[in-house]
């Protein structure tokens, strides 16, 4: 009996002193003793999908929607050395198209971005999915420092780009997903590779035709570089159902160009020529 209780001292004699100790701190009590040693952070929710942005226009579902998808945002601000940096343009030429596209009415309409945040590409024409939009448009402004480049560009989709500007451009415009050389999206070489495969020839067709309507409807009114559709691997089109096009509406690097395009006047007739090009694709792409 007496070794019983010799071994049951070993055991219960470190938790009896251990015990006290607690006892003995909490009644002290005092800022940073106790309980008031432990910081409490509050976490957000785990990450999921990005918030829908509002669908403005008719209330029939039934009528097509545009998804305009404003370059770049927040912490990324694009192209641009001086005062005006991309993601303020395109933010602007975004929301005068909506303006006029509302005006005119019969389109519904949603912007990615309606002010200075950020997103992933992905999770751009992840949006417009999400809403099943009918056509979807990037809208960005090009850079070439030291040249004299000037005037707008409508490209689609490809693996491959239509030359090595192309390629070039697409390589920039992809790494706004990159921090530090970290790919903030997740998507590796062999899964963009998989989802251009899926592109489909129809939404293939639809984009061009789209790209083409751009450059019929901006002739005389918009500045051009190139007067026929170039193509490149941008992420943002990488989507196998949904007709898109990324519009490099001038190069910001340009003095004439950046100040016509951020112009009153630059931004109406960049809205007016795109909107009568949405309009017409939807004239001739009814939603089915």
């Amino acid at each position: 009996m007496r070794r019983f209780v010799q071994i049951a001292l070993i055991f219960l004699a470190p938790i009896a002193v251990f015990a006290a100790l607690v006892g003995l701190d909490r009644a002290l009590g005092g800022q940073g003793r106790g309980r008031d040693y432990v910081i409490r952070l509050s976490l957000p929710p785990p990450a999921g999908e990005v918030g829908l942005p509002r669908v403005e226009g008719p209330l029939d579902p039934s009528r097509p929607l545009v998804v305009i998808d404003a370059g770049h945002g927040g912490f990324d601000p694009g192209a641009g050395t001086g005062s005006l940096k991309e993601k303020t343009l395109t933010l602007s030429l975004a929301q005068a198209l909506r303006v006029v596209l509302l005006e005119h009415g019969g389109i519904r309409v949603a912007l990615t971005r309606d002010d200075d945040r950020y997103l992933l590409l992905p999770e751009r024409a992840g949006i417009a999915r999400r809403l099943k939009a009918d056509l979807f448009i990037s809208i960005h402004a090009d850079s070439a420092p030291g040249t004299d480049a000037s005037g707008g560009t409508v490209f689609t989709l490809s693996d491959r780009g239509s030359s090595q500007t192309a390629a070039r451009l697409a390589d920039a415009e992809n790494r706004a997903d990159t921090v530090n050389g970290v790919q903030l999206s997740g998507l590796s070489n062999s899964v963009n590779a998989i989802l251009v495969e899926l592109s489909q020839r129809e939404t293939a067709a639809a984009s061009a035709d789209f790209a083409q309507l751009i450059l019929r409807e901006g002739e005389g009114k918009l500045r051009f570089k190139d007067r026929s559709i170039q193509s490149a691997a941008f992420v943002v089109l990488k989507s196998a159902d949904l007709p898109s096009v990324l519009f490099e509406a001038g190069y910001i690097s340009s003095p004439g160009d950046a100040g016509w395009l951020h112009s009153p006047e630059g931004k109406q007739a960049f809205a007016d020529a795109t909107a009568q090009a949405i309009r017409v694709y939807f004239a001739r792409h009814q939603p089915g």
